[in-house]
């Protein structure tokens, strides 16, 4: 059996550009890159893909890769990250979000030096999607509109350079959809570490978007979220960690890393009563397709 990790930040383990790079040591255990991507190895987790969460991680993340057999690199800018990129000045009140439809972007646009240098990223061989990119208005760290400038930027980029995307889409939503919408369907991606509701699941499959699944599935305790699980299809399944976040139980209190995502298919495969085997060749099978590796 061969699984695929498809969203983790392991990259931060070798240098501080984040809070992250405390997050790997949190337990106390010395780690190295290599020596996760080994125990991932073991743990039959023989993919791993990197993600980047502002222009400097990416660039952290495509470094990373670049010697690394079965690792790859996304490159993006989270939406808490998103008014760090946007050359306009943001006002110290946020701006209140339109009562329906998306929000318009931003007055002015995405700083022209990330548009450079994220158009250099795409073009590396070893960068297979952009993301994670998306809305989150759960916390709102950056202003709402500066999110969708960003959001706009990022999905043009992927289609661009014919990539897919990795979307992180919290409490979003309702403006998610229309923007995603606004593209024709020309979009490939995967919803990351998805925990919202089947209405939205479905939405998202009718789309042709693949579902990130990582350890919040083993602790989740409502019991809608076992139903949604249950109800992905298996051509659209993916498996991911997000490491060092979300460890799945039962090794909660320690960091996540790749190794864990076999305890999250090991989970799925009971909770969805499905071969152990067959779960792991389908979701590394349909992280080679969209991914293109």
């Amino acid at each position: 059996m061969e699984l695929f990790d498809t969203h983790c930040h392991m990259h931060e383990l070798v240098r501080r550009l984040t809070p992250v790079y405390d997050k790997w040591r949190e337990d106390g255990v010395e780690r190295t890159a290599d020596g996760v991507i080994a125990a991932a190895n073991e743990a039959a987790v023989k993919y791993m893909l990197c993600v980047g969460t502002s222009l400097a991680d990416s660039e952290l993340a495509v470094e990373f890769v670049k010697d690394r057999e079965n690792v790859w690199a996304t490159i993006g800018i989270h939406p808490h990250e998103a008014q760090h990129h946007i050359q306009t000045a943001q006002t110290d009140r946020p701006a209140k979000p339109p009562a329906s439809s998306a929000p318009r972007a931003a007055l002015g646009s995405v700083r022209g030096d990330v548009r450079e240098r994220m158009n250099e990223l795409a073009k590396n061989k070893k960068v297979v999607a952009v993301g994670e990119c998306g809305l989150d208005y759960f916390y709102t760290h950056s202003p709402k509109e500066a999110q969708v400038e960003l959001l706009k930027f990022q999905i043009e980029l992927a289609l661009e350079h014919d990539l897919p995307l990795s979307f992180h889409v919290r409490e979003a939503f309702d403006d998610f959809w229309p923007i995603f919408d606004s593209y024709g369907g020309k979009i490939r991606g995967v919803l990351h570490s998805f925990t919202d509701s089947e209405a939205n699941l479905a939405k998202a499959v009718e789309r042709g978007l693949y579902i990130g699944v990582n350890g919040i599935a083993t602790f989740a305790k409502q019991p809608e979220k076992a139903v949604t699980y249950r109800t992905i299809p298996q051509r659209l399944l993916l498996l991911e960690t997000d490491a060092p976040f979300l460890t799945p139980v039962p090794y909660r209190g320690k960091v996540c890393e790749s190794k864990h995502v076999r305890v999250t298919a090991e989970f799925l495969s009971k909770l969805r009563d499905e071969d152990l085997a067959r779960l792991g060749a389908a979701t590394t099978q349909n992280a080679r397709t969209l991914f293109k590796v």
